[in-house]
């Protein structure tokens, strides 16, 4: 099936497979294949090993390349090619399937003689889909930069947070962390410390939280910088992981829960290293390396799919655009621009976001030049998102990801192997295999689940995830799953006489119809997104850290007043506070250029009624 047989005088010592040496398609994978068969097999090119066997017409060289066993036996083409790269193996699937499996082999010879007719169609779309070097891909750049990235995307939790933490969790905080510990433990008693690992438990003073954030900024600089980089992540995740816990609703964002299974899961992909040296590359898992790569897949399928699964007829009718640059937490200026595009435009834009979430997932795990545009197109929707909206280090976050699909030929174009280039300690191969096994039936679920929302989790992976839970270590994820398609807005007022009302500004949130939308990313001014999620709530009951809110606007706490935009009563604190719901939107072109204001609101309701605490 494969050609003539041919049996030579003078075998080689070791099987050896001839191919055509000016055949460029023919060079790339060889070279892949030197790798696979690691040393069981010789390659030599027919210009110069033809002559060694004259009982093959060299035209039967230059047909097809030649697989010759030691025992003088020559195969050719497909039946070559299995043969070689399952020598040396106990089992070989293509060696089996082609002598075994009817049809295969057919098939088999098949494609082969299509490919050989047409070599250079061969090697242009190899070009095009993997580029110029076919073999395994090596990703020690990826991680020195991802591992650097990480530390930025640390340090700008750690500062974003500690400029907030005393008016959000401090002791006069909004929810103070020592009231919110007392009331776990008097819930949960010995439980407690399992249930919500934080480190706080130790020490819930203001200076303990300051110590987590200034010492958690240090550390990310120390991984910034490449030093003690497991070590420095251990510390990080600790830390984030007891502020995390600490925080409450503060930090309950799905990108909090983002940075903790990103930084656990990089612990095993860091070099066993006091330092790391990008041209000394250490020896690289390629298990904790697929978890992290998993993370990213898992992050944006999830976004894309829950959209489609979640019932919101927005996503299928490519109109969710429409309501998502008005209704999003915080818009930008920008965003205010893109609501203005055309109709045909948001809804092109809402497929584009399907697509990448979707289809660039699965791209992630195809050939080089198909796994950088699925990366890419993945950087790009990160960057537009963040241009039109403020979401933290989110987008940050996720282009580090992101990072570990680059390899090292388009860093540097050559590839570093384990073997020749990497020196040192690597992780034992069981450590990262014991994480795997832990999280894939769980995450599996996660997926299983964004398809199939409502299907029940059988028990044993139940468990799992519930016993994973608490350290935030696994998660499904899927951003605006329904789209938002109003845009309540919480107004607080306070007055010293119950008749002359002022409001009080937020830094970032809508209120002042004619305050232009601004950036405040990466920083996440995390009073100003609960403000949203309590809006659309509806309900004060619903939110147990609003009543805290109030009650430190009436005692002007400092820390919790510097949370705000302006405080309307900076020599004394107000009598009575009281908060309105209003339905916000933005300004048409024509109402911005006539009134110079980028919002407009109506519809006033009653969210807080009017209150104080001094029995008036």
């Amino acid at each position: 099936m494969s050609g003539p047989k041919y049996q030579v005088a003078a075998p080689p010592p070791k099987p050896l497979l001839v191919y055509d040496g000016d055949c460029g398609f023919c060079k790339l994978w060889i070279a892949r294949w030197r790798e696979i068969t690691a040393g069981r097999i010789d390659y030599a090119p027919l210009q110069e090993a033809a002559a060694r066997f004259p009982e093959v017409p060299r035209t039967e060289f230059e047909r097809a390349v030649k697989f010759v066993e030691p025992n003088g036996e020559v195969f050719s083409s497909a039946e070559a090619v299995f043969r070689s790269l399952g020598e040396g193996l106990r089992f070989s699937l293509g060696r089996w399937s082609y002598a075994h499996l009817p049809g295969f082999a057919a098939v088999s010879e098949g494609a082969y003689a299509f490919i050989a007719a047409h070599r250079d169609l061969a090697h242009t779309a190899t070009s095009l889909i993997w580029g110029e070097d076919v073999r395994r891909p090596t990703y020690h750049r990826a991680r020195d930069a991802f591992l650097r990235f990480l530390g930025v995307v640390y340090l700008i939790a750690f500062l974003s947070l500690w400029v907030q933490v005393d008016g959000l969790i401090g002791a006069k905080g909004i929810a103070p962390l020592p009231e919110f510990l007392a009331a776990a433990h008097a819930q949960l008693g010995s439980r407690a410390w399992l249930s919500l690992p934080t480190l706080c438990w130790l020490n819930s003073s203001n200076a303990a939280l300051h110590f987590l954030c200034g010492g958690g900024a240090i550390i990310s600089v120390l991984l910034i910088c490449g030093i003690a980089p497991i070590l420095c992540l251990v510390l990080l995740f600790v830390s984030y992981l007891s502020l995390t816990i600490a925080g409450q609703d503060f930090l309950s964002f799905q990108w909090d829960i983002l940075l903790l299974e990103a930084g656990l899961l990089a612990i095993f992909l860091a070099p066993w290293r006091w330092r790391m040296r990008p041209n000394e590359p250490a020896p690289l898992s390629r298990l904790a390396l697929f978890l992290l790569q998993f993370l990213l897949f898992k992050l944006m399928l999830l976004s894309g799919v829950v959209k489609l699964t979640s019932g919101d007829a927005s996503w299928w009718n490519l109109t969710a655009l429409d309501y998502h640059y008005w209704t999003q937490p915080l818009p930008t200026a920008l965003g205010w621009w893109a609501d203005k595009s055309p109709e045909w435009f948001k809804h092109f834009s809402t497929a584009f976001v399907l697509v990448v979430e979707i289809a660039g997932a699965f791209l992630l795990w195809l050939p080089r030049h198909l796994r950088l545009l699925g990366a890419g197109s993945i950087v790009l929707l990160q960057i537009l998102i963040g241009l039109t909206g403020n979401y933290a280090f989110f987008n940050l976050l996720t282009i580090a990801l992101c990072l570990l699909f680059v390899d090292d030929y388009v860093w540097t174009g050559r590839r570093l192997t384990n073997r020749s280039a990497a020196t040192g300690w690597p992780w034992p191969v069981w450590v990262p295999a014991i994480v795997l096994a832990a999280t894939l039936p769980v995450n599996a679920m996660l997926i299983y689940a964004g398809f199939k929302p409502e299907a029940d989790w059988p028990r044993p992976v139940g468990f799992l995830y519930g016993a994973m839970e608490p350290f935030r270590i696994i998660s499904g994820y899927g951003l605006f799953r329904v789209m938002t398609k109003e845009r309540p807005e919480i107004v607080i007022e306070g007055s010293a006489d119950g008749f002359d009302w002022k409001a009080y500004d937020f830094k970032w949130k809508p209120g002042a119809l004619d305050r232009m939308p601004s950036f405040a990313e990466p920083h996440q001014p995390r009073l100003d997104w609960q403000m949203w999620f309590a809006a659309l709530g509806g309900d004060v009951r619903r939110n147990r850290w609003f009543p805290g809110l109030a009650t430190r606007l009436f005692a002007n706490e400092p820390c919790v007043v510097r949370l705000f935009g302006t405080n309307p009563f900076p020599d004394k604190p107000p009598r009575y506070l009281r908060a309105n719901i209003y339905q916000y939107r933005f300004t048409t072109a024509a109402e911005r250029r006539q009134t110079g204001a980028w919002w407009k609101r109506e519809d006033r309701r009653t969210y807080l009624p009017e209150v104080s605490l001094r029995g008036d």
